[in-house]
């Protein structure tokens, strides 16, 4: 029997179906993880019959439809054999079949709309409101809620007197709202004249 538990981290399969692929994508789009062939749900090694044909099917077939590796070794335990398949988590999403999946908890699940919207972003290293939004520029913006932003900055000591003096271009960049030539849904957030033209559905929710 094994020293370890189904868990997050961890799952047991009695025999390998292809299907089990997707629990691979899960755990790469997630922290990583432990599949072990040849073990039951209890933990004990009841061992497979095609341990080392599987040691080169199961590496292959996962980086042919993932396009990831996976660390396959062959173990023994009273003179039974299983796998042990080791999921690093990758640094991008990984897809099957052009379905993302991901693992939470001890299940899997399939990434749609706003999930998979969040998830993407993360990977790339950004949050819902630090996405570039293309054909908006400074001029869209509303000037007076600018205004009334430098306004009240200074009267809390947020930034020094003479940003009353910089134009709203050199303000926006300031405050890091633009992505290259674009600005972030950020800045349509803070000071946007209609939110709802450029991010239907938004409202900024605030914590005090």
């Amino acid at each position: 029997m094994l020293d370890k538990k189904e868990n997050q981290d961890v799952e047991f399969k009695e025999s390998w179906r292809d299907e089990y692929i997707i629990g691979i994508c899960g755990f790469a789009n997630a922290k990583g993880g432990h599949i072990y062939i040849g073990v039951d749900d209890s933990g004990y090694v009841v061992g497979i019959d095609n341990a080392k044909k599987l040691l080169e099917d199961i590496p292959n077939k996962v980086r042919d439809i993932l396009g990831v590796i996976v660390d396959l070794s062959m173990q023994v335990e009273n003179d039974k054999e299983y796998l042990e398949i080791v999921i690093e988590p990758y640094p991008y999403p990984v897809s099957y079949k052009g379905q993302y999946h991901y693992r939470t908890g001890s299940c899997k699940q399939e990434l749609k709309g706003a999930s998979l919207d969040k998830f993407l972003l993360a990977k790339q290293g950004k949050k819902w409101d630090g996405v570039p939004v293309p054909y908006v520029n400074v001029e869209d913006l509303d000037s007076r809620a600018i205004e009334i932003f430098k306004e009240k900055a200074i009267k809390k000591k947020r930034v020094e007197a003479d940003i009353l003096d910089e134009n709203n271009e050199v303000i926006i960049d300031k405050l890091h709202l633009k992505d290259g030539d674009y600005l972030k849904r950020a800045a349509i957030l803070l000071f946007g004249k209609d939110c709802e033209k450029y991010l239907t559905g938004s409202y900024v929710k605030i914590g005090y």
